[in-house]
Order: structure tokens, then C-alpha cells, then sequence
């Protein structure tokens, strides 16, 4: 696959004003080079994954929206779904510092963003940083990791810092959590506390491959030496940081209309028991709807799915597309509802049915 051509100077344009009234703000846009270049960088990181996984093209395409909107990923499924397979695919596309962090109940928050040591030579006490302080950060089978840990990685996720003797340290930009957790077993395990769900963008939920991707998995197992290895594609070249932190900036620069704003607050606000339709006994059926976080992840991931479509606005499929990820880790759902088997995404359903698409 050809490079990219390089990365635009001049990313934004001012789009021509109705008014001429020096008050009333200008749209400021994105230049088609911008969008351009950013979904050949995208491409760039599909085809890395078309050499690791067989199918699965929504987590794919969850993941690459997620790091686009700068946000962090929750991803649940059983054992044996590829989950590692395509948080390491997705690091291998980017050229930063990855880690890999198996959470187990004695994992302490010294484990996970450092401590001080003394040293003899100095007689001094030296600050040594965690496997957190790093680009991409797998945490695998974050429910595992004890309540004081998962603490710690709250601070790291809401303010990209870890503090390590008093001493607060940044995390390198982008910085990235991808956590993965197997909703089955329940022994020896923590459930992750409201706060935190809240501060991972998306919760993608895997389900089994058809049995044409799974006889296309094999196959491609057979052709490899080791199945734990991340084959490397000569025609792919990993993604800089620069990158990543263009297609970032460029991103947030995606113009969202006063209307799309209306329809991603209404969905929030329909999961509370309000909106332009409230839904009759949702009350019955959920105890806690999305926070205005959910209403936040729902433009940014638009944002992100808009300029990887090809286009510098967003529409309101660009909403839709991703709302099941942002809003089902978000609700909390009765006791009465789980007793009858309701789950959040039925819940989902029927919001998206009542609020009304622009």
C-alpha cells in the first residue's frame, strides 16, 4: 500500500459567512487535504488489522474511533475472542510505547504507576515510573484488579497523571487505555464502580465470529509459526505519534450543527426519563440513565466516525452508529428489568426509536 502523502500544513479553512457582523462566529472547517490524509492513515491501520484478525470489523472500527475522539475502550466478551489479539493490533499500528498489563487481585497501584526507590549510589530517593506511563495501555481483565488499583487507574484515565510520592507525573500524549474484562466468571474479581464505567468512552461487546471468519481464522493460523504473534505487513508502515495527534486535532475541528447537538442531548436525556418522547415506564426499567459524559462521547466519536467516512460534518447516522457502545455501560438498569432479562441494549433500542432524527 503507497504512503500517504504528507501530512497538510494548513488543516482549516474559514468557510465563507452568511453575515459580516465581526460578533457572529464563523464556521471553521476542515480542509479536504485534511481529510484526505487522515482517512490514509486510517487505512493504514485497517490494513495492519486485516493481517491479524478475521473479521470482527465492528470492534476495528470502534477501536480506531476511539482513539481518533481521544477517548478509552472497554471491551467485554468471553474467553478466546481475540480481545489482546486486537488491543496488540491495534498498538502495532502506532508507532508509541504500548504496555501490557494483566490485572489480578494483588496488583498493587505501585505495580501500575510506580513508586520511589532509594538509591544507595545517590542517597537519594528516585521516582520509577509504571507500565502506565506509556502511549497504549492494555489493561487485561481490569475486574480482576483490586478496588485501591482500580483507583488508581481512575486518576490516570479522568487526568492523564499518576501521582508517585506527592509528586504528580504526566502520561505521554496520546495516552490511550484499552481494558478488556470476560463478564462470566465472577470469582475473584471486583466489579468496576459507576465512576469509572463512566470514563471509558465505548464498551464494545464481542460476540462469536460466523463460521466462514472462523474457517478464515484458521487458515490464517496455519500459515504462521506462532499464534501469538502480531504479524508486521512491509507495506504498512506503524502510524507516528504525530499522527495520531493530527487526526486528533483534525477530529475535534469536524463541524457539528446546533441540530446534531439537540439529537445526541435528547438520547442522553431520553435515558433519564426526559426528552422530546420520554418513554412510558422507562422509570421501571432503568435506576440511573447516561451523564452528560454519554451526551460528550456521542459527538466526539460522531466527530471521528465523520472524518474517517470522508466528510467534514456529521451527520446523524454518524450519532447512531456508535450509540449502543457509548450508552450501554452508562445505564443502570433495575432490578426488576434484570430479573426479567432486560438488557441495556433493548433499552437502547427504544430510545433510539423514540427520539426523533433530525
Amino acid at each position: 500500500m503507497p504512503l500517504p502523502p504528507p501530512r497538510p500544513h494548513m488543516p482549516l479553512r474559514a468557510a465563507s459567512a452568511q453575515s459580516t457582523d465581526p460578533d457572529t462566529p464563523q464556521r471553521q472547517t476542515v480542509s479536504p487535504d485534511s481529510v484526505r490524509y487522515a482517512n490514509a492513515l486510517a487505512e493504514r491501520i485497517r490494513a495492519r488489522f486485516s493481517t491479524a484478525l478475521v473479521g470482527q470489523e465492528a470492534l476495528r472500527e470502534a477501536l480506531i474511533v476511539t482513539m481518533a475522539a481521544g477517548g478509552h475502550i472497554l471491551i467485554e466478551s468471553v474467553p478466546g475472542l481475540a480481545k489482546t489479539t486486537a488491543a496488540r493490533t491495534l498498538a502495532a499500528s502506532v508507532s508509541g510505547s504500548f504496555k501490557r498489563i494483566q490485572c489480578t487481585p494483588d496488583l498493587m497501584p505501585s505495580d501500575l504507576v510506580g513508586t520511589q526507590i532509594f538509591d544507595f549510589a545517590s542517597q537519594r530517593f528516585v521516582t520509577q515510573i509504571g507500565p502506565i506511563h506509556a502511549n497504549i495501555v492494555l489493561l487485561d481483565e481490569i475486574n480482576r484488579a483490586n478496588a485501591k488499583t482500580q483507583s488508581a487507574m481512575l486518576e490516570a484515565m479522568a487526568e492523564g497523571a499518576t501521582t508517585i510520592g506527592g509528586e504528580r507525573i504526566p502520561l505521554p500524549s496520546p495516552f490511550m487505555v484499552i481494558a478488556t474484562q470476560n463478564p462470566i466468571e465472577e470469582e475473584g474479581t471486583f466489579a468496576l464502580p459507576e465512576a469509572q464505567m463512566d470514563r471509558f468512552m465505548m464498551k464494545t461487546v464481542m460476540t462469536y465470529p460466523s463460521p466462514e471468519d472462523e474457517k478464515a481464522m484458521l487458515s490464517m493460523l496455519s500459515e504462521r509459526d506462532n499464534d501469538s504473534d502480531i504479524p508486521s505487513s512491509s507495506r504498512t508502515e506503524p502510524l507516528s505519534i504525530e499522527d495520531i495527534t493530527f487526526i486528533r486535532a483534525t477530529s475535534r475541528r469536524i463541524h457539528v450543527s446546533d441540530s446534531i447537538m439537540s439529537y445526541a442531548v435528547n438520547l442522553a436525556w431520553t435515558t433519564r426519563g426526559g426528552g422530546p418522547n420520554p418513554i412510558k415506564g422507562l422509570s421501571n426499567k432503568v435506576r440511573l440513565g447516561a451523564s452528560p459524559r454519554a451526551s460528550i462521547a456521542l459527538i466526539r466519536t460522531a466527530q471521528a466516525s465523520a472524518l474517517l467516512s470522508g466528510r467534514d460534518y456529521v451527520i446523524p447516522e454518524d450519532v447512531r452508529r456508535f450509540t449502543h457502545d457509548v450508552m450501554r455501560h452508562r445505564l443502570l438498569l433495575t432490578f426488576e428489568a434484570l430479573a426479567d432479562g432486560v438488557t441495556a441494549d433493548q433499552i437502547i433500542d427504544q430510545i433510539i426509536e423514540a427520539v426523533p432524527v433530525p
